[in-house]
């Protein structure tokens, strides 16, 4: 009787999901575009990362993002996240990679789900956990077994993860795509034979999982059948060489709408009217999928960017950093899909060609048999709007710009001529901290080699040491000097990114590298005694590389160290026997937790500007409403910042760009990261930073109307 009952409740079970919709989808693909249920499709897609924003934040970014004209949400998979060591998984919070794509078909929309699980992203060592690096005899990304062995077993975790939840479109789910490896071919030939060799390997194990929906490579023109290659860029309607099989679509898996900013960077500005044009142009050259990279970048939350990247993550994307809107961006391509959208039946069905318009314009036309008819006319020049003329009527067309047809006779959209009106960043003051009563600080400690058990007569490469535990490890010595001068050249040579000297527990000074060098110089006059001294260098990543071949070989710290008196006499400290710390005394308390508080000595705030390697506490309570909340560090140097126990990640104040600006002010603090009252924020501070200038805002945006001038209104970015 029980198992009649159960075979009754589960067909119930099957009736209600058919009721509510869920169905399977078959999803294959042609020469033209992917096929959905028999129905070819032209889909626009988003990439939106969802450790890089809260689960709190996912429903109204896919809204938007709906709202904006997707049809598709894209995310990668972050393997560093899901499996911190072997065997031990972690989908939990921000990390809740199935919930994600639940929220995702709740709002109707499919998924690209891109396992990778080499990622790079501007995200810690390319998404990679670091324990790889320790598997012995491993070489990442080649026909390495040991490799292999992992990747295989992290992508098969995940793809029966979706089939446990239903979630692949075979099973009517969301996802009809899925993407293994990422751009491999930029360092395909470093690894010979051995390199195509795991291609092969690679996408036959993607489609031995029978998820039964295809999959991508990008950027990966020797894609193995049935594997789909795809363009990653800026401008794939002019550069993508098209697919390697006439049997296979022509997609835009990565279309960039900003790029990454760096510290010391300026933040890439790409126009409404450019992505638009190059949109418009890969569909009229018989494109029929578009992703935009990012859609919605997020917060580099914690430690996870790399090497250099700042915290906010592709803020000028259609949505920015906090999930409002970017206008014209948002509102332009919207349009844009909207009239794509309005005539895609005949650009899938129809037969294309294309004609000359003039020197620099040129035309395409999507023909069907019974007449029906797309047009897209484009001017390349980028200085003139011209007239041309098309089935006997004059068009003028905007320098740089492509008019859409959907009749062959009207326009209907115009790459460059926005009509969405364009929003300004409104930042609102709502609490300073201006009071030496508001803050608490810890003094952190300079080690000497007495106080180290960890030991080397060589220098220790930085990554394979802290283990990705810390971006901090100091390295110690105790030395005798008995060089004839009394104020020797201190040189250190590093490849890690920032250099802090100590001699005899005195500060002697720092240095930095940037993004662009792989390794920098610390040179300053030190005075030191005759005899026994004590020298401790910090030395500081700011994230771990994300790419390139033979990323498990990448050295990074220190490379020399030298006491100079003249080019006849010096002395080289580098093959002495050094000993090391890894990570800041504070971060082996955690003293940003709350129950470790009790045991730690919290005292009244000293001399702000004579102190190095301080921790600075303070509470806050939430504003009101329901605008995002930041926080103004543009008072601080460099370090990271906790609120109630969860890093909202790195700042680097100090580190200009070439406006001599801050690469990067204001750090999101999600609301969901806080309480009414009583938020506990907590900094690291490795010098120059004043925390009495720091001040919680709120974040808006206005409309720029033809009246603005007239407002008065907070400040603004």
């Amino acid at each position: 009787m029980e198992k009649w009952v159960a075979l009754v409740l589960l067909l119930v079970f099957w009736k209600i999901r058919e009721g509510f919709g869920v169905k399977a989808e078959e999803v294959t693909y042609d020469g033209r575009s992917l096929i959905i249920d028999g129905q070819r499709k032209i889909l626009f897609s988003g990439l939106i990362h969802y450790p890089r924003s809260t689960p709190q934040m996912w429903p109204d970014l896919i809204a938007k993002a709906k709202q904006g004209g997707l049809d598709v949400i894209q995310t990668y998979v972050f393997w560093n996240l899901h499996e911190p060591q072997p065997g031990m998984y972690d989908f939990r919070g921000r990390y809740d990679l199935v919930g994600f794509i639940k929220e995702i078909q709740a709002q109707g929309l499919y998924v690209c789900l891109r396992i990778g699980p080499f990622i790079q992203s501007e995200w810690k060592y390319g998404g990679f956990p670091f324990w790889l690096h320790d598997v012995p005899g491993i070489v990442y990304r080649t026909d390495n077994e040991s490799f292999k062995f992992y990747m295989q077993n992290f992508t098969t975790k995940i793809v029966n993860m979706m089939k446990e939840e239903g979630l692949y479109a075979s099973q009517g789910g969301p996802i009809i795509l899925s993407q293994i490896e990422n751009e491999y071919q930029n360092i395909q030939k470093a690894f010979g034979t051995a390199g195509s060799q795991y291609v092969q390997w690679a996408a036959k194990m993607a489609v031995g999982l029978n998820t039964g929906v295809p999959w991508v490579m990008c950027k990966q023109t020797d894609a193995p059948d049935p594997v789909i290659n795809t363009c990653n860029g800026m401008r794939c309607g002019e550069t993508f060489t098209g697919p390697n099989s006439p049997n296979k679509p022509a997609l835009w898996t990565e279309n960039w709408t900003s790029f990454y900013q760096v510290y010391g960077g300026l933040p890439y500005i790409r126009s409404a009217e450019d992505i638009a044009f190059h949109v418009t142009l890969f569909i009229a050259r018989n494109g029929s999928y578009v992703n935009y990279y990012m859609y919605h970048g997020g917060t580099n939350f914690g430690r996870t960017a790399s090497a250099y990247v700042i915290t906010g993550y592709y803020d000028q994307a259609p949505l920015d950093e906090y999930g409002l809107l970017r206008q014209p961006k948002w509102g332009h391509l919207k349009q844009l899909h909207e009239v794509i959208k309005s005539c895609s039946t005949t650009l899938l069905q129809g037969v294309q060609r294309n004609f000359s318009l003039g020197q620099l314009q040129e035309g395409y036309v999507f023909e069907e048999e019974k007449g029906e008819c797309v047009a897209f006319l484009k001017n390349n020049d980028r200085d003139n709007k011209v007239t041309v003329q098309f089935r006997n009527r004059s068009y003028e067309l905007l320098p740089r710009s492509i008019s859409i047809l959907p009749d062959c006779q009207n326009v209907a959209f115009n790459t460059a001529n926005v009509n969405t009106t364009s929003n300004r960043r409104i930042i609102s003051p709502k609490q300073n901290f201006s009071s030496l009563d508001d803050w608490k600080q810890f003094q952190d400690v300079i080690p000497y080699f007495d106080n180290t058990s960890l030991r080397s007569d060589s220098l220790l490469e930085q990554m394979n040491t802290t283990k990705d535990k810390s971006d901090y490890l100091w390295y110690t010595l105790r030395f005798e000097y008995n060089l004839s001068c009394r104020k020797p050249t201190l040189s250190v040579q590093s490849a890690a990114h920032v250099a802090h000297a100590f001699i005899n527990n005195t500060y002697i000074g720092g240095e930095h590298g940037n993004h662009d060098v792989k390794s920098f110089t610390l040179e300053l006059p030190v005075t030191v005694n005759q005899g026994t001294n004590n020298l401790s260098i910090l030395s500081a990543m700011v994230g771990l590389p994300d790419s390139g071949a033979f990323l498990e070989r990448r050295f990074a710290g220190l490379i020399s160290v030298e006491l100079q008196c003249s080019e006849q006499e010096s002395l080289n400290l580098t093959n002495s026997t050094w000993g090391y710390q890894v990570g800041l005394l504070g971060e082996q308390l955690q003293v940003y937790k709350k129950q470790n508080n009790s045991d730690i000595g919290w005292s009244q705030l000293g001399n702000i500007m004579e102190q190095l390697l301080i921790w600075y506490k303070t509470t806050f309570d939430t504003p009101e409403g329901d605008d995002p909340v930041v926080l103004d560090l543009s008072s601080m140097g460099k370090g990271e910042a906790w609120v109630n126990e969860q890093s909202i990640g790195r700042y680097w104040i100090l580190f200009h760009d070439s406006k001599g600006n801050p690469s990067q002010s204001l750090y999101h603090v999600p609301r969901s990261f806080l309480k009414d009252t009583g938020n506990v924020l907590v900094l690291v501070e490795e010098g120059g930073g004043n925390p009495l200038g720091i001040s919680l805002d709120t974040v808006s945006v206005i409309d720029l109307q033809q009246n603005f001038s007239k407002l008065t209104l907070p400040s603004s970015s």
